[in-house]
């Protein structure tokens, strides 16, 4: 049983294959997913896939690219979604300093905004870190997002800031890059987390992991992530499917 935190299924890149992308997951083992929309465009197609299929659930944000794009009614408009039961998490949430669109400032106020809904509807929330670590954790801090804990997508830190996301109730979630050859630091990172607190993930249709490195990514693929961190804490592949499939549960609070 492996569950997929984090994926894309909703992304352009599907729309002419997406039900045997999803059967290709079911036969790798991967029993649940979370498909995450974070614009105009993406979020209702979230929405549709997760009412769709009844092993897949929605995650509703607005993404740091886009703040530049974001307006008050937007908000209103994710508070909305949240009461719909397959909606398990706000985000993706969060900074973006590789892609200059939205000015670093727009970005931390609608990431701050967002922080206030998931506490006002006491949702987890789903971090989207690209350059901004720093950054990120000092926001988390001074909005006392520990108050909803949630997950940092695609952990992209050192095996130093693990351990401010651990305080303030956050899972850790690794995805492709973590099996490539040369990624020593997120090699670390995956020995270092604490199994209780430990997610996999594919944010396909990007980062495939080895040896799909630079083509489409996929949910089946998060087996290779699970066999990767395996190998990594010598510990058996079915013990790590079962460890981050509870943890997944327990964020996104699903029985």
């Amino acid at each position: 049983m492996l569950f997929d935190t984090h994926m894309h299924l909703n992304a352009r890149q599907f729309s002419e294959d997406q039900k045997e992308v999803i059967e290709r997951a079911t036969d790798a083992g991967v029993t649940k997913m979370v498909v995450v929309g974070f614009d105009e465009e993406t979020i209702p197609l979230a929405m549709e896939i997760a009412e769709t299929y009844e092993h897949i659930y929605a995650a509703v944000g607005w993404h740091p690219v886009d703040a530049i794009d974001y307006k008050e009614e937007h908000l209103e408009w994710l508070a909305s979604l949240t009461e719909h039961p397959k909606v398990v998490a706000l985000g993706e949430m969060g900074l973006d300093y590789h892609w200059d669109t939205s000015p670093k400032a727009i970005q931390e106020d609608v990431f701050r905004k967002q922080i206030g809904l998931a506490k006002e509807l006491d949702m987890p929330i789903i971090i989207h870190n690209r350059e901004a670590t720093a950054d990120i954790i000092r926001i988390l801090q001074e909005e006392n997002a520990s108050e909803v804990g949630g997950i940092m997508h695609c952990f992209s830190g050192t095996v130093a800031d693990i351990q401010p996301c651990l305080d303030m109730n956050f899972y850790i979630s690794l995805g492709g890059p973590v099996t490539f050859k040369n990624a020593k630091e997120a090699k670390e990172v995956a020995k270092a987390i604490p199994l209780d607190r430990l997610l996999i993930e594919t944010d396909a249709p990007y980062l495939a992991p080895h040896p799909y490195r630079g083509k489409r990514n996929e949910p089946a693929y998060v087996k290779l992530v699970a066999e990767e961190i395996a190998s990594l804490r010598e510990m058996d592949y079915e013990t790590i499917c079962e460890i981050t499939t509870k943890n997944a549960c327990d964020v996104f609070r699903i029985k």
